[in-house]
């Protein structure tokens, strides 16, 4: 199992590597978006740069992530089910996805600090709640893409299911990053942290119970 998940994520990257246009249209969305808020606020103080930082993440997951599945051509998921188990093959998307949102995530910090300052007061604990909201948004985005793509490629059940997934998660993560922003203490921090790796743990357990099903149809 584990050489087969490997395999399946190696060959993800090699798609998206051939694919460049893809990765780099993401990586122009992020900047544009980034120097769009620029034009239009300059600086913000550090509670609308946090509440944007996070909106921009939703967007660059649903332009980079949303697609894992969607890109598969219906023919070949026959084929990859005489090869590999579904959880196999849904768990090598979800680590793909969680590989690439860390990247954007780290771009997007990056572009961030140019542009718009870096209001933070512990910047290595944003840079890690922003890594581990990265592989939540991922995980959530690639159950939704893998639903979609099941479903005739209906796009539009993303947006359908996505909200009130992804609401919790978004609210849950810019309540953590206010300890990071703020030199003083925000208690109840710790618990915000177990909510929101229960709803990841919960997402997997969905996908990996669901999607077998989905799998076979």
């Amino acid at each position: 199992m584990a050489n087969n998940l490997m395999v399946l994520v190696r060959k993800d990257m090699l798609m998206e590597w051939r694919q460049k246009h893809t990765l780099y249209g993401v990586g122009l969305y992020v900047a544009s978006t980034v120097f769009a808020i620029y034009m239009m606020s300059g600086q913000p103080e550090a509670k609308q740069w946090n509440a944007l930082f996070w909106l921009t993440q939703l967007f660059v997951a649903v332009n980079a992530v949303a697609k894992s599945f969607l890109q598969e051509h219906p023919n070949r998921f026959r084929y990859y089910f005489t090869l590999v188990k579904p959880t196999t093959f849904l768990m090598a998307k979800m680590i793909y996805s969680s590989s690439l949102m860390l990247v954007m995530s780290l771009i997007s910090l990056m572009l961030y600090s140019i542009l718009l300052g870096w209001p933070l007061e512990q910047g290595g604990l944003f840079i890690l709640i922003s890594l581990v909201g990265s592989i939540s948004l991922s995980a959530v985005f690639t159950f939704l893409s893998a639903i979609a793509a099941r479903a005739q490629q209906n796009s539009a059940l993303m947006a359908i299911l996505g909200f009130p997934l992804v609401t919790p998660v978004l609210m849950i993560l810019s309540n953590l990053s206010l300890k990071a922003i703020s030199p003083v203490y925000q208690p109840g921090w710790w618990v915000l942290a177990i909510v929101l790796l229960a709803l990841d743990l919960l997402v997997i357990i969905l996908g990996v119970a669901l999607f077998p099903f989905l799998w076979q149809e």
